[in-house]
């Protein structure tokens, strides 16, 4: 086993038994590296403090599930990933003074720290669907994030496009999308 998961497999198993000492100790290791993340990003040293005390609630939040054998260091960073995108993707909104639509207010909702995976997930879709265009955000949010499920020809009506060119449109709003999420 090596060094470093050693001593996450530790830290964890430690911090789950309630040593303050291993809080302690993890965030003396991780912290400057979850601060660097939101400073990478451009974000302010303010935006980067707040980021890394989410990171940090999150985790000790989701400590009970998660595994053993996990790599804080990778985890954190995910996360504080995640939440810098989120906050960019914030300011960006915010200086062009749109607003999401309700599709994406659906995707945004508070999913809870219970659900890690599935929280991770809604974030990297967010992100992805912040960079694809708000056409294929819309048609694509419209397709698969209205609970309503409207079919191709309510959406067309929505969008004001023809019926026939959901499919075609939706196609390769899906591939930009896999292509901006690297995938």
């Amino acid at each position: 086993m090596q060094v470093a998961i050693r001593l996450d497999r530790d830290l964890i198993l430690d911090c789950r038994n309630g040593d303050l000492g291993a809080w302690q100790r993890l965030l003396d290791r991780y912290e400057r590296l979850v601060f660097s993340v939101p400073r990478r990003y451009g974000l302010s040293r303010e935006d980067a403090a707040d980021i890394t005390q989410l990171t940090f609630t999150i985790l000790f939040q989701s400590m009970e599930t998660l595994s053993e054998d996990s790599t804080l260091g990778a985890w954190l960073t995910t996360v504080a990933r995640r939440h810098t995108w989120r906050r960019l993707d914030r300011k960006r909104r915010e200086e062009a003074g749109r607003y999401e639509s309700s599709s994406e207010k659906i995707l945004l909702a508070d999913t809870g720290t219970e659900d890690v995976e599935r929280w991770e997930l809604t974030e990297w879709l967010d992100y992805g669907l912040s960079l694809v265009g708000r056409p294929c955000r819309d048609l694509l949010s419209a397709l698969y994030l209205d609970p309503k499920q409207p079919s191709y020809a309510e959406v067309a009506s929505r969008l004001g496009m023809a019926v026939g060119s959901v499919g075609p449109t939706r196609i390769r709003c899906l591939k930009r999308l896999r292509r901006v999420l690297g995938e």
